[in-house]
């Protein structure tokens, strides 16, 4: 790894002082998880999907509208159960009495920000209609081809303890989501500090957006402009190829998990004021953007070993790029 030198670079001040405005105004109502607040923030700038998973009442879908809320952006949420169609999802065509003639009724996929309220509620027939909008950002209904909006970010939920009603993301989905968050539960001070600040109203109801639209557009571009040296791309590629060929693992990260840890680490970069990225981002972003990509050995299931701290012992496998120095 070459030595890089460092300057304060006016577009990458402009993605910092952004995501401070961000990471601020979620604030206002998310006590504490600023690695989550910030998870998320890469994931929008990297044009990517998040999932947010734990159990009922932590705040998923809290952050997920106050995400939403931040950005001048249009908004709409889909409410996962059982009974949920494709055709809920994405719009139908409807016949229109008065004109006589057959028109689109566009469903709520059709946002900048969708919130997909527990996912995993939804049937696999619902749930596959989500899968050419996460990849190809563009919906197909009765034979045409609809694009969606610019930017594009598809938020979703899940309780990963209640088992009842629900059915398991295929593998081909799950792929499609940059990142997988976690949230746990807040510190005591953090609780107390909850009580507080809900106590007279819901911060979210007077939540105002501090990035527009056109804005967000210029600054997942200048993310995407983020230099990657050689070996920092070697290392990115050599984790996800390690994790085929670990022994714990089953089914290990595809070639489209490297790029999107790829353009997360140059988006978290972005996030902390530097124009290129060090092997301390790939080992931030490792977890939350493999571990949910990956399927382990059954057999490793049953020693009690979760994906999480198999992700980590391919990371502390793969030799870090070392800066060179003269």
């Amino acid at each position: 790894m070459r030595k890089v030198v460092e300057k304060l670079d006016p577009e990458i001040l402009r993605v910092r002082e952004a995501a401070d405005r961000f990471t601020s105004n979620v604030g206002k109502v998310i006590v504490g998880k600023k690695e989550a607040i910030e998870l998320s923030l890469v994931a929008l700038l990297s044009e990517g999907h998040v999932l947010f998973e734990d159990v009922p009442g932590i705040g998923k879908t809290m952050l997920a509208k106050a995400t939403a809320r931040s950005l001048g952006c249009s908004f709409k949420r889909i409410q996962c159960t059982p009974d949920l169609l494709p055709s809920d999802v994405t719009g139908i065509h409807y016949f229109n009495q008065k004109t006589c003639e057959f028109e689109f009724r566009p469903g709520p996929i059709i946002a900048n920000v969708v919130l997909v309220d527990e996912i995993n509620r939804a049937t696999p027939r619902a749930q596959s209609c989500l899968l050419e909008c996460m990849q190809e950002q563009q919906i197909t209904v009765d034979l045409e081809t609809v694009p969606l909006p610019r930017p594009f970010m598809l938020i979703a939920t899940q309780n990963p303890v209640e088992l009842e009603g629900t059915f398991p993301l295929p593998e081909a989905q799950l792929d499609r989501f940059l990142l997988r968050v976690k949230l746990g539960y807040p510190s005591a001070e953090e609780e107390t500090t909850i009580l507080s600040r809900f106590q007279n109203e819901n911060p979210l109801d007077s939540l105002t957006s501090v990035i527009q639209s056109a804005e967000l557009l210029e600054l997942q571009k200048l993310c995407r402009r983020v230099y990657v040296e050689d070996s920092v791309r070697d290392y990115i590629a050599g984790i996800t190829r390690a994790t085929r060929s670990h022994q714990d693992i089953q089914l290990g990260a595809s070639p489209r998990a490297s790029l999107g840890l790829h353009f997360a680490c140059q988006a978290l970069a972005a996030i902390r004021g530097r124009n290129y990225v060090i092997p301390d981002d790939v080992k931030y972003l490792a977890v939350p953007g493999l571990s949910h990509r990956i399927i382990a050995r059954t057999e490793s299931r049953l020693r009690g070993r979760s994906v999480v701290d198999i992700v980590r012992e391919v990371v502390a496998s793969v030799t870090v790029p070392v800066e060179e120095t003269k």
